[in-house]
């Protein structure tokens, strides 16, 4: 299939541009024809009437002449009262009346179009006069060419010059303007090749001005900061990853090994132990890893109405726990979601809770307002503020995480942070008296 072509931009706006320009002047050209023509035809039809009137006054003072000049008119032919030719000019000799049409009433004059007189081969305005005699009412008609729709060729060859003129000004004006105006542009594509073929840490020249090109290179700017920060975290990301990957498999090859070396003395069900744990820590950062990739995707999720102190209760029933857990739980606070994340959300933060907690747990669920709040707080040492972000990126773990959990994988709050955004809220580590507080806050789900 042949694909449609895409002309620039500059091309495009200067023929639609220079078309608007030429259908402006085209009907302005035609208001002027039609104007020019209205006036040519009054001063036809008012000349006509002028040679008319010359031989009404040749009548009044006596018998006209049977040959009549012109007086600027082509023809002219007087009748008698009896409709005989009496008078006319060279043209009409000897022919019969080029009109039929006579005045009206106590009108002296009346005037029309033939197409053509008799007598004669083309189109004439004909104007015709009444003029009282002693022995009854003589007529003369006089008629002369009708003026071309055009007026004259001089005329349209003005409307042509003219517009031609007017269009190729702008279309010259256009593709300058066009010009200057994408100038910014072009200079900001330019600049986005060379950082993509050469350095990601520039940055593209912000113009002075304030406007939209301005707005299109800060918005640039910024997104180049945006893609700049994602590399980074994905570098981050790949280097963490591949480290706690590398670790368990490291860590099986070298039993595997040193086993293999020594098979007499190798103690092999406690190198298969070894190994299950090794392959138990490897299966765990898989899932997880799988878990945070369905999220980023967006995988569609199974929507239902959860009673947030319900399955709190039931997650408590179902566990043990080596903490002591206290509850306060708000009854009927009802969200919309996905009882299978929000309930790996919460095993996350129970998790967590019981590695750094002295002797105790507390979980909260209350209400505020249209948003349904989950508290998990534990008595252990807290996260100092600065780390409070920290804890949230993806195989980051703190100094203390890492001695108290050696199997982490360090994206249990990662993911449940994820979950609580899917669920269009937020997972943060809010200020608290002793220990960590994390809080959730999702919309409640509202009786409409």
């Amino acid at each position: 299939m042949f694909k449609r072509r895409a002309w620039p931009i500059r091309v495009r706006m200067m023929v639609m541009t220079s078309c608007l320009a030429a259908l402006v002047c085209l009907a302005m050209s035609t208001l002027l024809v039609v104007g020019i023509h209205a006036r040519a035809v009054d001063d036809r039809t008012e000349q006509t009437s002028g040679a008319a009137l010359q031989v009404v006054h040749l009548i009044k003072r006596g018998r006209p002449p049977p040959v009549l000049p012109g007086h600027g008119a082509n023809v002219i032919q007087v009748l008698d009262a009896r409709g005989r030719v009496v008078s006319s000019t060279k043209q009409l000799t000897g022919k019969p009346p080029i009109a039929t049409f006579r005045t009206s009433g106590d009108n002296v004059r009346a005037e029309g179009m033939l197409c053509p007189p008799r007598g004669l081969d083309s189109c004439m305005i004909v104007v015709s006069y009444r003029v009282f005699q002693a022995d009854g009412d003589w007529l003369v008609y006089a008629a002369n060419n009708t003026v071309s729709w055009y007026v004259s060729t001089g005329l349209i060859g003005f409307c042509v010059g003219i517009s031609a003129l007017l269009v190729a000004l702008t279309a010259v004006g256009t593709s300058r303007t066009i010009s200057r105006t994408l100038a910014p542009v072009v200079a900001i594509r330019a600049e986005l090749a060379e950082i993509t073929a050469t350095d990601s840490g520039r940055r593209v020249s912000v113009p002075e001005s304030r406007d939209e090109i301005r707005q299109l290179a800060e918005t640039a700017n910024a997104t180049l900061d945006r893609l700049e920060g994602s590399l980074k975290q994905l570098q981050r990301f790949t280097s963490d990853a591949s480290h706690d990957l590398r670790s368990p498999i490291t860590a099986i090859r070298a039993r595997i090994e040193g086993a293999l070396l020594h098979p007499d003395d190798a103690d092999w069900p406690d190198t298969a132990g070894a190994v299950l744990d090794s392959l138990d820590r490897l299966q765990a950062i898989v899932t997880d890893l799988l878990t945070l990739a369905r999220l980023d995707a967006g995988v569609p999720r199974d929507v239902d109405t959860i009673d947030l102190p319900g399955l709190v209760s039931a997650e408590l029933k179902r566990s043990h726990r080596a903490k002591e857990v206290r509850t306060d739980l708000q009854p009927r606070v009802t969200v919309v979601g996905d009882r299978l994340r929000l309930n790996r959300l919460l095993t996350n933060l129970l998790d967590n809770a019981e590695r750094h907690a002295r002797s105790q747990i507390k979980v909260v669920v209350r209400a505020e307002h249209d948003i349904a709040v989950l508290e998990v707080e534990d008595d252990g040492t807290g996260i100092a503020p600065e780390h409070r972000e920290v804890v949230f990126q993806r195989f980051a773990r703190l100094e203390a995480a890492r001695h108290k959990d050696v199997n982490g994988t360090g994206l249990g709050l990662p993911i449940a942070r994820e979950i609580a955004k899917a669920h269009g809220g937020n997972l943060t580590i809010e200020d608290s008296a002793i220990g960590a507080r994390f809080v959730l806050r999702i919309p409640i789900q509202t009786n409409g």
